[in-house]
């Protein structure tokens, strides 16, 4: 009889050449269970995706109330669904004035590709710039201002026109000229290993775009719903995007992403053409329910007050010589030990011992660290034991 494993390996594309194969029975609070009944505490939460937590009875209950009354019944943006308006509007009340309007999309890499047609209808020029080591997402033109060359050799010819400059180098700003549509920018870099930008960087970034007229995009899709102790990463600086790309958290573990823009921008997809941006299912109303939902509760709670003590927490109980650094801010961290050959080792032994940690995709010497917000602080110094356990062994 052919076995669930061997099913998933010869029937479900693979995209990495040795998957963990833990196969899951349910998942509750912090915890993942496999079909064993052994329990896996959770320090990855899908990617940085289950904002909340796994089954958490505040989005399950809004995903069922909006089950019973209707799912998928027309393309975005042609009929009005109360999932969709009252995101659109809670999102609104929560950031500049210039962000004041929302398309919804399925995930991160669909904000950054309707983010980028945005700043060409916009501008009228072509050029993208990005940073280097930079991850946005894997479709084609997100691919295209990826900064990672290796990742991206094998499929190319991509995008034209798309250009980078040096993440946190003042210098590298002279790059942007008045030709260039739009820079894109992430917060805390993803792939690289949870890197915090700078804030005389930021700060630089802003006036050089407001100088040579060009769009500030701002990658949010890992940092968005609290990860950093804001609602958004950049809200703890002294600067306003132009656009802002969101996605994982916000759908607490519902697939829906958004780029959100001002109205004057966002309506500029409406016209020459009309329908300039299209999808059937972005937007789609069970996903905005449990969005919603996490954002109403993100917001009425003290989960985001408690993400700077949790921290600490990590900070403090991760004391060991062979950790060489911890990056990153809130509950999005980086434990970079002194080798490959060690980080493979924790992140494989950890999960031998109920741990679960993930990779980046271009720093193959850290592990990363994105618990649910609602992680206890318990749990956090458990995990933490765990993992100096292993580094000792």
């Amino acid at each position: 009889m052919i076995s669930s494993r061997e099913i998933f390996k010869n029937h479900q594309t693979q995209t990495f050449p040795n998957p963990s194969c833990l196969e899951i029975k349910s998942a509750k609070g912090s915890y993942i269970i496999d079909i064993n009944g052994k329990k896996y505490l959770d320090f990855v939460a899908g990617v940085s995706a289950n904002t909340l937590g796994h089954s958490n009875n505040i989005i399950n209950n809004a995903i069922k109330n909006q089950l019973k009354k209707y799912t998928h019944v027309m393309v975005y943006g042609e009929y009005i669904q109360s999932p969709q308006y009252k995101l659109a509007k809670l999102l609104s009340e929560n950031l500049p004035k210039n962000l004041s309007t929302t398309y919804f999309v399925n995930s991160g890499t669909e904000a950054i590709e309707g983010a980028i047609k945005l700043a060409k209808r916009a501008t009228g020029n072509s050029e993208i710039i990005s940073c280097e080591n930079s991850y946005h997402g894997s479709t084609h033109g997100s691919l295209s201002i990826m900064g990672n060359e290796n990742q991206k050799s094998n499929y190319r010819p991509l995008l034209p026109n798309c250009n980078t400059i040096i993440f946190n180098d003042l210098k590298s700003l002279e790059n942007i000229t008045k030709n260039t549509a739009a820079v894109v920018v992430e917060i805390i870099q993803g792939g690289s290993g949870f890197i915090n930008i700078k804030r005389e960087f930021l700060e630089g970034l802003r006036k050089k775009c407001d100088q040579t007229k060009t769009l500030l995009i701002i990658d949010e899709i890992q940092t968005c719903f609290g990860r950093t102790g804001h609602l958004f990463g950049f809200q703890k600086y002294n600067i306003i995007p132009d656009i802002i790309c969101i996605a994982k958290g916000m759908g607490a573990g519902m697939p829906i992403g958004a780029f959100i823009s001002s109205y004057k921008l966002m309506k500029l997809l409406s016209t020459n053409p009309p329908l300039g941006h299209i999808t059937t299912f972005g937007g789609h109303p069970v996903n905005c329910a449990a969005s919603l939902a996490c954002l109403e509760h993100l917001l009425n709670s003290d989960i985001m007050k408690e993400v700077d003590k949790k921290e600490k927490i990590f900070r403090e109980h991760l004391n060991n010589p062979k950790i060489k650094e911890i990056r990153g801010a809130g509950l999005i961290l980086s434990v970079e030990l002194y080798s490959e050959e060690l980080t493979k080792k924790v992140v494989a032994k950890s999960l031998e011992n109920g741990l679960i940690l993930f990779y980046f995709l271009f720093t193959k010497t850290s592990f990363r660290i994105t618990p649910p917000l609602t992680i206890s602080e318990e749990e956090i110094i458990k995990g933490c034991e765990i993992i100096k356990v292993i580094l000792d062994q």
